[in-house]
This record gives structure tokens, sequence and C-alpha cells, in this order.
């Protein structure tokens, strides 16, 4: 008889547990987060406030605040604020990138490497080529005379105006 009866599943505790735990990580990440950037998250009012006073805590208040936030989190849409701090990353590691890129052409400029002059000159049609090669004669002597890299700090800086341009 009692198989026929059909029971009501309840929710996994360990899925309750792990859901809570991801609002609480996004919670804290928002607190830590810049006011300025806060403002471009969706979210509710509610939660805005409550993120901005949480600021403001310390210790046990914060947090109360913390499971206070994470609470209100269950009517908030978690993944899509998820994706919008992640997005809001994207364009320091793209700069990260382009800093790593100008520190290799300099280091390759340095050491005399033909392929990364071609691809240097190939990338900026502005380029002084007379100004370019004197920061890099200039730098090749600082490393052999173990002086300060004065010129190679000038000649990043000379890239790096150049991939703005």
């Amino acid at each position: 008889m009692l198989r026929d009866k059909e029971y009501a599943e309840r929710p996994n505790k360990t899925q309750l547990k792990e859901v809570t735990k991801y609002q609480h990580d996004i919670g804290k990440q928002l607190i830590e987060m810049a006011n300025s950037k806060l403002l471009k998250i969706p979210m509710s009012d509610r939660l805005r406030a409550a993120i901005l006073d949480g600021k403001k805590f310390k210790k046990g208040a914060l947090k109360r605040q913390l499971k206070f936030i994470t609470s209100l989190m269950y009517d908030e849409d978690v993944e899509a604020i998820d994706v919008a701090i992640k997005h809001q990353d994207l364009p320091n590691k793209q700069e990260i990138e382009a800093f790593h890129q100008l520190e290799e052409w300099r280091d390759g400029l340095i050491l005399g490497d033909n392929d990364v002059m071609n691809n240097v000159m190939q990338q900026f049609a502005n380029i002084n080529r007379q100004h370019l090669l004197q920061l890099i004669r200039n730098a090749g002597k600082e490393a052999k005379l173990n002086k300060p890299p004065k010129s190679s700090r000038a000649l990043f800086q000379y890239l790096k105006e150049l991939q703005e341009a």
C-alpha cells in the first residue's frame, strides 16, 4: 500500500549547503568590490543597500550581515550577478596580457631578436625606427655594465605609447 503512494522529494541537504556557500562567496566578493563597480551589477535595491551597509561593518557584525546578504540572494539571479562580476575582471586580464606582451617585446629587442624587431615594425606603422634603435642600444649597454635599467624603462614606455596610439 505504501509503495503506491508517491513521496514528496525534499531537496538534497548537500546541494542546499553548496548553494548557500556559493551565495555567501558572491556576497563576500560584492562587499569587497568598489562602489563604482557595484553599481554596474544587476541586483535589487534592497540587496545593494545591504551590501553597502556590509562595507561599514567588521568582524561579528560583518558575519551577520553576510548571512543576511546570503538570505537576500535567494530572491536574486545569482548566476547573472556572478557573470557580471567575472565580466568586470576581464578588462584587467586584457591589460595584463598587453603588459606582458610589451615586456616580451622589450626583452626580445634588447637581446637582438630579429623576429621580435620585425613583429614590432609590422605592428606599429608610426614607429620612429631611429629612436627605437637608440633605446635598444642604450638598454643593451646598461645591461652589460650592470647599470640601472633607465633605457630599458624608456624602451618599455615608448612601446606602451605606440600600443596606446
